[in-house]
């Protein structure tokens, strides 16, 4: 089955993009698109098919070096992500070639979720935007070209420390190219379509980062492309 064919998931996706079109018509703007839940445990533990698709707009985003208020936040979490930079339209369908060559390049990220409630119900989470709250990025457009992860070597820095690291950013996440065609495919089938000019995060290189009360920074490095940082107050 097709994850858009789950009842569940097509009701979280219509309430999703209802909640899209009210923030552009209020006078946000697209930035592009995320996928969650793409590990194989958690793909069983909420029995879909394949990564859901939520959206981010440019009020989500975060200049790297910027601070981000955790004011109210639930339980805060931070993501290091990979964002693929996308400069060709992609239809549903696409192949590998096809979805390769529109991959522009890519850069780091950093997402912040507010995990509000337990991740039990697609429908649930979609309605929500994944608990999507924030998007750190760099300037511009991609900082390496091209879709390759060879070479990379990713670090995730807390307390002046490196906490985790990876030289395969893929492993945890599924290859980039197939995100892009998913969603791609996941956009379609709801009547959006994946266009030149926008950016996919691909979900968390290593497992997420439960943001503590007297936690006031992160940095995420990916060598040799670039590194970015974010701030919290409360």
């Amino acid at each position: 089955m097709n994850l858009w064919d789950d009842a569940r998931v097509a009701r979280g996706m219509r309430a999703q993009l209802a909640l899209r079109r009210q923030r552009l018509d209020a006078g946000d703007a697209p930035l592009g698109w995320k996928v969650g839940f793409a590990a194989p445990a958690m793909l069983k533990r909420l029995d879909i098919t394949g990564p859901l698709v939520g959206f981010l707009t440019r009020a989500a985003r975060v200049q790297s070096g910027g601070s981000v208020s955790l004011a109210g936040w639930v339980k805060p979490v931070a993501e290091p992500e990979i964002a693929v930079h996308i400069g060709r339209d992609v239809s549903a369908g696409a192949d590998h070639e096809t979805a390769k060559a529109a991959i522009a390049g890519i850069s780091p990220a950093i997402e912040i979720v507010d995990l509000t409630a337990p991740p039990e119900d697609p429908e649930r989470i979609l309605s929500a935007n994944i608990y999507q709250r924030h998007v750190v990025l760099d300037d511009g457009g991609p900082a390496r070209a091209g879709s390759a992860s060879d070479g990379l070597t990713c670090r995730v820095i807390r307390r002046g420390s490196e906490f985790a690291r990876t030289s395969d950013p893929q492993a945890n996440t599924g290859e980039w190219i197939g995100i892009v065609r998913h969603v791609a495919d996941v956009l379609a089938a709801f009547g959006e379509r994946l266009r030149s000019g926008e950016i996919i995060i691909t979900g968390s290189v290593v497992p997420p980062l439960t943001i503590e009360p007297d936690e006031d920074a992160i940095a995420f490095e990916v060598d040799p492309v670039a590194r970015i940082a974010v701030r919290f107050s409360r």
